[in-house]
């Protein structure tokens, strides 16, 4: 109940069954384009009779890469130089398109040090595919709200705004 008005909100999340793994071992995507530990997130609220659903997906960078753990604390990612990365990653999203529509990626990467090459290479494969039901922001998530600054989510909330009323 807000302000005495009361309403049912559920919020369901739905792991799959493909490339499911622990943090490090698992990353990218197979030649399906199943990304690793994918999970949809489905939140519904119902009110007097309407309802209203939104779903978030989220998941590896879609493209072939791995981060094999060693005795660093935050392993480099590496990207796979011996395959065709675009076959993977436009199934994935042919995929996500048929299921949710259009797509607002959000990728909240490092865009500097280690992960800085997973970010460009992430931004490329999007523009390179050039389908206008596909869109890309990058956040630099720590950077921006380092030292717990979550006030410039704002940031990120107003390049999203227009597509999410949308």
């Amino acid at each position: 109940s807000i302000n005495g008005k009361c309403f049912d909100w559920l919020l369901i999340s739905r792991r799959s069954c493909f490339r499911a793994g622990v943090r490090y071992y698992v990353r990218g995507i197979d030649s399906e384009g199943h990304a690793a530990n994918f999970v949809e997130t489905e939140q519904i609220v119902h009110y007097k009779g309407s309802k209203a659903s939104f779903v978030q997906t989220r998941g590896s960078i879609p493209f072939f890469w791995s981060q094999r753990p060693n005795l660093k604390y935050k392993p480099k990612p590496q990207i796979s130089k011996s395959v065709n990365h675009m076959d993977g990653f436009q199934r994935h999203f042919d995929s996500q398109i048929i299921s949710y529509g259009k797509q607002m990626i959000v990728n909240l990467v490092n865009q500097k040090g280690s992960e800085k090459p997973l970010e460009q290479t992430f931004s490329k494969m999007v523009n390179s595919m050039a389908n206008g039901m596909v869109r890309y922001v990058a956040f630099d998530f720590h950077k921006e709200c380092s030292r717990m600054r979550w006030d410039r989510l704002q940031i990120l909330l107003d390049q999203l705004a227009e597509q999410q009323d949308e």
